[in-house]
């Protein structure tokens, strides 16, 4: 089970000032919830943050799994105060979100080995 939960409605892909941004949202304002996973784009170590710069951290992602409800982050241990002690988040995509297969596909490039299909 989640301990954090966002139901995106749009999926990003940017990349601005050498960077690679991969991102679901809840909603257009910050406030509604996110995930945001950045790297350098010619590959490095993966940042990843959730609502806020400060719940974040590089080389924080163990595993992520694409299944039929959208993705299960799971952190490592290590990271967990991090994150307010959240060991794992749930994104939830829907058919509705969009921009989301650009998303995941960029997403599934940025984790490599650290990203799981069971769709």
């Amino acid at each position: 089970m989640a301990d954090i939960t966002i139901r995106a409605l749009y999926g990003s892909v940017v990349e601005d000032e050498g960077q690679l941004f991969v991102g679901f949202a809840a909603g257009e304002d910050e406030a509604e919830g996110y995930v945001m996973f950045r790297q350098p784009l010619e590959g490095g170590p993966v940042w990843f943050e959730v609502d806020d710069e400060t719940f974040g951290a590089e080389e924080a992602v163990a595993q992520v799994v694409r299944g039929p409800q959208g993705l299960e982050i799971t952190l490592r241990p290590d990271q967990a105060a991090t994150f307010g002690w959240a060991e794992r988040i749930a994104v939830r995509i829907g058919p509705d979100c969009e921009d989301a297969e650009p998303a995941l596909a960029a997403l599934r490039d940025m984790l490599g080995s650290r990203w799981r299909d069971q769709v």
